[in-house]
């Protein structure tokens, strides 16, 4: 975004009456203290005062590469030719340039810089320098005209800095000032009103700082010149002005990331406008008006409007915005109804995404006209129907997202029309048929294939081996049958692999030993056989290989990714041992060759027998039970679910014994168990303590809430059981998934636990906050939880968070006066889906700082969340968890590289924003805290940004 936003900036060369052009860039500044004050030589010639000036800075400045120490006291005669200095052509005695880039210089910028009258280019990135641009600077307009005319300064030029407090004033005394850019600093405050009266601007940058306040309501006017108008990223808040309108000059007009609200104004005499952005506010459609009167912005190529609250049905009128539109973005809002076939008239459209609506009914036919389009996301909507055969003819797409909706029918085979593209995702669908083969020739795609979460069945073709550049590819929790393709081997490029959740059979192909460069490998819950190969010993790259609940056999290899136990999941295969315990198997006994072949018969006579037995009722039962658990659409009640006694629980627990409970709470303590009767299933089960006061009433609320829902972000029930116990006593359980990593409390702030990485936190946040959105927005009624916590958000195999303990949860009506005083909410207040908005915020600062909210730290006023407020952002790397990101800021890494800082400030930059996101979900005043909607596309959006600059798998 950072090009488009400077492509409206006027050419220097246009600005023909400008005499003096001054570039600051301070790129590496780090602390921020105040300038000493000025030196002054005016005793001096003009040309020994540019001698002084220049010893003054030396004087000022330290030198940590020695490259100032030619600057000489005694060398009046030669400091033109001193390393960093430029002189004039005309006046060979007078300073013109000072270019210091990469000097290592630190210390602070002394304003006795300005005696340096004739300066054009002040050149200094790549250094330490700190403290705030000398006001001086400002001023340069009161310099006399004998000494250079800086009164015709057109472009001053600060962006890109840490410089903060608050624009000087002087800067608007600048006359016929045309170009200010003093964006991604840490100025804060208010801006000063004067700025907006300088009349001359053309191009007004002072985005991503902290800025606060409303805009005049007669900027329009105040601004006549205005081209191009860049405020995202601050704390603005009010309503857009209307008068914005008459600046009829605009062209680009950016207030992204802050806090409008109001209905958005017309901008329809804007008829130069050529990029829109208003996305990230609280902005309201209200009767779409202004979408009609941006049918006369005829040169308009953006529009974002997403993560705002824009409501009702998309008008047909969307199609008739300019044909040069190339960017249409409305996604994160709550816009209902059908999408408008009107909008395959944008035929110049190359990027649409209306993901995380409420859009329903059919995709349009239309969407085929869109023959430019290289990216299309629709997913988390409640779209239905079949996937239209027109969409093959998007012969340009390089990105479609249709996950998360209610598609049905059969996947379109036009799809393989579509060569270009890179990644395809239409998970959580009710998609069925087999897969098509023409899917398998898009050798294009790389980035990802996901089918899962359908009912899709047959076999993998063995065409899957023509999907030769595939980084991502998962089938998992579909009715897919039949054997691995050996063909999938030629994938040497995966990089994750889940095939869970289906029936496949068989070994597992040798042809896998091609995949070294794997991350992690899923095949759980199928029917596979055969023993583990031995090549996964050899894989480095391999963090995960989930194995459990098929039918495998023999021997564990021993070697590479089998010496940690936490990276290798075999539990539910009866027939492996193991020659360490750490895998909870049989131990392998060492025999003769003869030994080994006669339990090997005796072995497979057994099984054998076995199977021609249970051979039919087994695989019914699975059947039935496999595509009753995976089905996304309505949720079956506990009638539907399997029925477990009072004694099923009490063997699967082996009495309810100490050594199975893995955690206790109010109202229940949960047990690890085996269900005997499900294939020794390894699930949880949560015994309701009855004789507690409000644990009945858990045990209901409990039922209510996951009778009602279902999402892959919240845990799983497998069903309930309420009966009596051998005393005759009331007893209540709930049989749940059993997650295999605990709590995330455990991993915060157990020392036992390997630490988390920034991206493990930073996906987990991401999976807390779409359950969350889907309580709060996907629910009818809503839903809210009321009790979100670290220690109700469970981990499974691969890291992905569950929220669960629903037993305080509570079904949210339109007069509901429920109320509540827990200081978890913040203020006293309601209960509403604000208080989970809190409760996620203090669970990300806990994340972040590996610090309870109960720590005894926090006494006399103090919590965590003000804690956390007061080091941010100038101390925010202090108070961070150190096991966030090992040995990040030592001195052990190489941050003179221009990649590796690349990589470190892109990384301290997305901690920030998840620490201002955490701030902003913990504000004590409700009101002020943004909705879950927002806080989902915020954090997935830091989440794409860690996965360019790290590796967030663990």
């Amino acid at each position: 975004m950072c090009d488009r936003q400077r492509k409206n900036v006027p050419h220097l060369g246009t600005l023909r009456s400008a005499r003096l052009l001054i570039f600051v860039v301070l790129s590496s500044l780090s602390s921020f203290a105040v300038f000493p004050a000025a030196t002054a030589a005016a005793s001096f010639s003009s040309s020994n005062t540019d001698f002084q000036t220049l010893l003054c800075l030396k004087l000022h400045l330290s030198n940590a590469t020695n490259l100032l120490g030619s600057w000489k006291q005694n060398d009046s005669l030669s400091f033109c030719r001193w390393p960093g200095v430029t002189c004039s052509k005309t006046n060979t005695t007078r300073v013109v340039a000072l270019d210091l880039e990469s000097y290592g210089l630190s210390g602070q910028i002394p304003p006795c810089i300005v005696n340096l009258t004739l300066l054009t280019r002040i050149h200094l990135p790549d250094n330490q320098l700190s403290g705030q641009i000398p006001p001086e600077l400002g001023q340069l307009s009161n310099i006399p005209s004998s000494l250079g005319n800086f009164s015709s300064l057109r472009s001053l030029l600060l962006a890109a800095n840490h410089l903060q407090g608050s624009i000087p004033v002087s800067i608007s005394k600048i006359p016929n000032l045309q170009v200010l850019d003093i964006s991604y600093n840490n100025f804060r405050g208010t801006v000063e009103p004067s700025l907006y009266n300088i009349s001359s601007l053309m191009y007004l940058s002072i985005g991503v700082n902290y800025f606060t306040g409303a805009l005049p309501f007669d900027i329009g006017y105040t601004l006549p010149s205005i081209q191009t108008l860049i405020l995202q990223q601050n704390n603005f808040g009010g309503k857009i002005p209307p008068s914005l309108a008459n600046a009829t000059d605009l062209e680009s007009i950016n207030l992204g990331a802050n806090a409008f609200h109001g209905i958005i104004p017309s901008f329809g005499p804007l008829y130069k406008l050529n990029e829109l952005i208003l996305a990230t506010n609280q902005l309201e459609a209200g009767d779409w008006s202004f979408l009609s009167s941006l049918e006369n912005c005829t040169q308009l190529e953006v529009l974002s409007l997403a993560t705002n609250v824009m409501q009702g049905n998309l008008p047909g009128s969307v199609g008739s915005l300019a044909n040069t539109l190339n960017a249409l973005w409305l996604h994160a809002n709550k816009i209902s109804g059908t999408i408008p076939p009107e909008i395959g008239n944008l035929t110049n459209l190359m990027r649409l995404r209306l993901e995380q609506n409420y859009f329903a009914g059919n995709l349009p036919g239309t969407i085929g006209n869109l023959a430019n389009l290289t990216s299309l996301s629709l997913s988390q909507n409640n779209l239905s129907g079949q996937i239209p055969l027109s969409i093959g003819k998007l012969g340009q797409l390089n990105k479609l997202f249709l996950q998360d909706n209610n598609f049905s029918g059969a996947i379109p085979r036009s799809l393989g029309d579509c060569k270009k593209l890179i990644t395809l995702n239409l998970s959580c669908n009710t998609l069925n048929g087999s897969i098509p083969k023409e899917l398998f020739s898009l050798n294009s795609l790389t980035e990802g294939f996901d089918l899962s979460h359908n009912q899709l069945s047959g076999q993998i073709p063995q065409d899957i081996g023509g999907l030769i550049n595939i980084g991502l590819l998962n089938f998992s929790n579909n009715h897919l049958s039949g054997q691995i393709p050996v063909s999938l081997g030629a994938c040497v490029r995966l990089e994750s692999l889940h095939l869970e959740g289906n029936f496949l059979d068989g070994r597992i192909p040798e042809s896998f030993i091609n995949l070294g460069g794997v991350a992690e490998i899923d095949l759980s819950r199928n029917n596979l056989s055969g023993q583990i190969p031995n090549f996964f010993q050899s894989f480095n790259s391999l963090k995960l290989l989930n194995l459990s609940f098929n039918s495998l056999e023999g021997q564990m290899p021993e070697g590479g990714i089998f010496q940690n136990s936490s990276e290798v999941l075999v539990q539910g295969n009866s027939m492996l041992c193991s020659r360490s315990p750490k895998f909870q198997l049989p131990l392998c006994v060492a025999s003769s060759r003869h030994q080994r072949s006669s339990s090997r018969n005796l072995m497979i006579t057994v099984i054998s027998v076995a199977l021609a037995l249970v051979f039919v009722a087994c695989v019914v039962f699975i059947l039935l039970k496999k595509r009753k658990r995976y089905k996304r659409s309505d949720h079956p009640s506990f009638n539907e679910m399997k029925n477990f006694s009072y004694a099923d629980l009490v063997k699967a627990t082996n009495s309810f014994s100490s050594d199975n409970l893995v955690g206790s709470g109010a109202y229940g303590s949960v047990y690890k168990g085996v269900l005997e009767s499900e294939a020794r299933e390894i699930v949880a089960i949560k015994v309701f303590k009855l004789d507690e006061l409000g644990a009945p009433k858990s045990f209901v609320a409990e039922c209510e809430a996951f009778r009602n829902t279902r999402h892959r972000n919240l845990l799983r029930v497998i069903s309930a059981c309420s009966t009596w116990d051998n005393k005759g006593n009331d007893f209540k359980a709930l049989i749940i998934e059993y997650m295999a990593n605990g709590t995330l409390e455990s991993w915060i702030y157990s020392e036992m636990r390997r630490p988390l990485s920034l991206g493990s936190r930073v996906t987990i946040a991401v999976d807390i906050a779409a359950a969350l959105d889907y309580l709060h927005n996907r629910c009818v009624p809503p839903i809210v939880h009321c009790d979100l916590k670290p220690s109700n958000v469970l981990l499974d195999d691969i890291m992905g968070a569950r929220v669960s303990d629903f037993g305080l949860a509570k079904f949210l009506q339109i007069h509901d006066s429920s109320s509540i005083t827990s200081s978890k909410y913040g203020t006293g207040s309601k209960i509403s889906k604000e208080g989970d908005v809190y409760s996620y915020g203090i669970i990300i600062l806990e994340m972040l700082t590996g610090k309870r909210p109960t720590d005894e730290l926090f006494n006399n006023g103090l919590s965590l969340q003000k804690f956390v407020g007061n080091a941010f952002p100038e101390k925010i790397c202090e108070i961070l968890d150190p096991k966030i990101i090992p040995n990040f800021g030592s001195e052990g890494v190489d941050t003179n590289l221009d990649h590796e800082k690349h990589v470190t400030m892109g990384i301290l930059n997305c901690i920030m924003q998840l620490v201002k996101l955490g701030l902003a979900c913990s504000m004590q005043t409700p009101k002020d805290r943004p909705t879950i909607l927002d806080v989902y596309a915020e954090v997935s959006t830091i989440k794409r940004t860690i996965s360019a600059l790290i590796c967030v798998e663990e």
